[in-house]
């Protein structure tokens, strides 16, 4: 199949009632805070996208995307490889209203006031979730073997007698009867 490019937005509510699939490509310069985020995007994004209404009535967008990022290893300073693999169930919502109804399956998908969403926004916003909070390597190939690593050392606990306590001098400006 040819990969082809994504819309820039989507009404689902239309979308759905077409029952429409899309598969294509994100390019990486539509995903700045992605970029800004790793040392570099190492491919565009492979999207997949299906729109649907449950049987409950509700619009559900459903999708995949796939991408590989330069990060740098927080033990060594290395960069390496990381693959981002991730699938995700919105509804769309109009208002704060809806989202409390919402199942727990899916996540809100907020719209515009035109009913659309920005399909680089939703992509990105899950491909950020999904980047690791401390990018390292995998002990076996970091350069920074376990045995090599300081966490450092815990003071003792200084017991409570030995400080003076700073509201002393109050207790001698207190009235004695």
């Amino acid at each position: 199949m040819q990969k082809v490019k994504l819309p820039v937005e989507i009404d689902p509510f239309k979308t759905a009632r077409r029952k429409l699939d899309y598969q294509g490509v994100l390019e990486v310069k539509r995903l700045p805070r992605l970029s800004e985020a790793s040392l570099k995007v190492n491919s565009d994004v492979d999207v997949w996208l299906r729109f649907e209404t449950d049987p409950q009535g509700l619009v559900v967008v459903q999708g995949k995307a796939l991408t590989e990022v330069e990060l740098e290893c927080q033990r060594c300073g290395e960069s390496f490889t990381y693959p981002i693999h991730v699938e995700f169930n919105y509804s769309p919502v109009c208002d704060e209203s809806q989202v409390e109804a919402l199942p727990e399956d899916y996540e809100p998908l907020q719209l515009d006031e035109d009913n659309y969403f920005l399909v680089a926004d939703l992509i990105e916003d899950e491909l950020l979730l999904a980047l690791p909070i401390i990018p390292k390597h995998e002990l076996t190939a970091c350069k920074v073997q376990q045995s090599e690593q300081v966490f450092g050392e815990i003071d003792e606990v200084v017991e409570k007698e030995s400080k003076p306590n700073p509201f002393a001098v109050l207790q001698s400006l207190k009235k004695k009867d």
